[in-house]
């Protein structure tokens, strides 16, 4: 897969990237960049499923995409997403002694032995063909289609984020099954342990790709070795400007002193006018060229400096602030005791369960897919009721889901504030959204137009810039649809947070950053 000078642009106009040229062999290749800088439309273009705006793809060798999200039709079963129903109906037919000439001339008689490979190799090994798609979890769904691709196995494979919605098992097998994949891979991830299987990062953003050989902590180190080389050089040119201005202030003084004193020597009227006139104009334009010699310095020090600020700016991490709580250490801040829930129909979801936090502890709920997780995270924070056992929750608390679903997509952020806020002013809503980054007009875009990075920063803004921040904030994969940046500015954020921390997350890098100290288990 070559990519010769490719741009893409959105159907406004506005250019997502240009110039942009790249190979693709047989090497695991991680795709990563900012929410918005392109990353899904680039697999598109590589999977013909659109045309670039200018430049060239040349593709030699098969293509398949496993798309991040992919809704089953209704009544589709695990045959049919595998692609292989109709050879199964075939082999069917004739071992029930009801095969034509064409079922023969049509059987693959090694189908159902390559079924049980590429199952097994995705943890799936177990699973009834039959059985409708859509009563598989979402983690289940995904790892389906991987394995379709994995019975006829393609040159290049394209993931758009594969571990997104995985619990840890999950996370893992995509990732072996990668690692042993003897073609091509370009992925789409901001999971640090499938990128840490890559042989190079590229990084793309609005002035093209950066290739970065080796995996992740080998990307993260070169950048932020780049981040200070790009804070060096700003400081660098910062001084150099200033410099340059102090040099330019002190020619314009000198010449107005010189200017001064061949004033005062023609007032003397000793020397002849026409020799006053020559040493005039001398000065003049000895002084016309010093201004356009100091003009042009001054003018490309402000362009070096104007250079290094954007640089900077590329390469400078997103900052959240976190107010504080001062949460007391030995507050007590949630209780659960012997606590279930169970659904309408009676079947037992979650429980029973206890937990006690106090003061600013960390607590991560780990389990598989379907194990209740997410259900129990509701009933910390109060918008489930319990089927048995107490709940005590004695300082606000505010969950946060991958979503950001306490921001409703028509509102405001001033609104939004407001509402979870009663007490603020508009005034309290935009000082409070401005300090994580909502400044003036962006304070009053609607939550619906943000990016997953731009939702879960102005949820927190919401929850902890009020009169009473929450003290206990439930997380719920706040991690799923965020960048590379924004994951780490989260992380950041939540180190520096001074109340209790109840997580589900299945990235363990992100549960070591934020702190976490101890682990329950559904």
């Amino acid at each position: 897969m070559t990519l010769d000078r490719v741009a893409a642009r959105t159907p406004d106009g506005s250019t997502l990237f240009s110039d942009l040229s790249l190979v693709f062999g047989r090497e695991r290749t991680g795709l990563v960049g900012r929410n918005g800088s392109g990353k899904t439309t680039l697999l598109r273009l590589i999977a013909d499923m659109s045309a670039p705006a200018e430049g060239a793809i040349n593709r030699v060798g098969t293509v398949a995409w496993l798309e991040q999200r992919g809704e089953p039709a209704p009544g589709e079963t695990a045959a049919e997403t595998l692609g292989a129903a109709a050879a199964l109906a075939v082999l069917a037919r004739i071992l029930a002694g009801e095969g034509t000439a064409d079922d023969l001339d049509a059987a693959d008689w090694t189908l159902e032995s390559r079924i049980g490979e590429v199952l097994a190799e995705v943890g799936l090994q177990a699973l009834d063909l039959s059985r409708e798609t859509a009563s598989l979890s979402g983690g289940e769904q995904t790892r389906l289609r991987l394995a379709a691709l994995l019975l006829d196995p393609p040159d290049l494979l394209l993931l758009d984020e594969p571990t997104n919605h995985l619990d840890r098992d999950g996370r893992e097998r995509i990732a072996e099954v990668l690692g042993r994949w003897p073609g091509g891979v370009l992925a789409v991830s901001h999971d640090r342990a499938l990128l840490r299987r890559m042989d190079r990062i590229v990084e793309l953003s609005s002035l093209g790709a950066a290739v970065y050989g080796g995996g992740y902590d080998l990307y993260a180190e070169r950048k932020a070795a780049e981040r200070a080389a790009a804070e060096r050089d700003l400081d660098a040119a910062g001084r150099e400007a200033a410099r340059i201005a102090r040099e330019g202030q002190k020619a314009v003084e000198k010449k107005a002193r010189r200017d001064r004193a061949g004033r005062a020597f023609a007032m003397k009227k000793s020397e002849p006018k026409i020799l006053l006139g020559a040493m005039a104009e001398r000065a003049e334009n000895s002084g016309a060229r010093e201004n356009r010699l100091a003009e042009r310095r001054a003018e490309a020090a402000e362009a070096d400096l104007a250079a290094a600020r954007e640089k900077v700016e590329r390469v400078r991490a997103l900052d959240i602030p976190m107010p504080p709580t001062r949460l007391a250490a030995g507050r007590t801040v949630l209780e659960l005791d012997a606590v279930a829930w169970d659904a309408p129909g009676g079947r037992r979801i979650v429980g029973p369960v206890s937990l006690k936090l106090t003061g600013p502890e960390r607590v991560a709920v780990t389990g598989a897919n379907g194990a209740g997780k997410s259900t129990l995270l509701k009933l910390i924070a109060g918008t489930l009721e319990p089927t048995l056992g107490r709940i005590a929750r004695p300082v606000t608390a505010a969950l946060l889901d991958q979503e950001a679903a306490l921001l409703h997509p028509d509102e405001t952020l001033v609104e939004a504030y407001r509402r979870i806020n009663p007490q603020a002013t508009a005034n309290d809503a935009h000082v409070a959204l401005a300090r994580f980054l909502f400044r003036n007009t962006a304070a009053q875009r609607t939550a619906g137009t943000l990016s997953g990075g731009e939702r879960l920063r102005a949820a927190l803004a919401c929850v902890t810039g009020g009169v009473r921040p929450a003290q206990l904030l439930i997380l719920d994969e706040p991690t799923n649809h965020l960048d590379l940046d924004s994951v780490a500015a989260v992380e950041a954020a939540l180190r520096g947070y001074d109340g209790a921390l109840v997580v589900v997350s299945h990235d363990p890098d992100f549960l070591d950053a934020v702190g976490i100290e101890r682990t329950l288990a559904l």
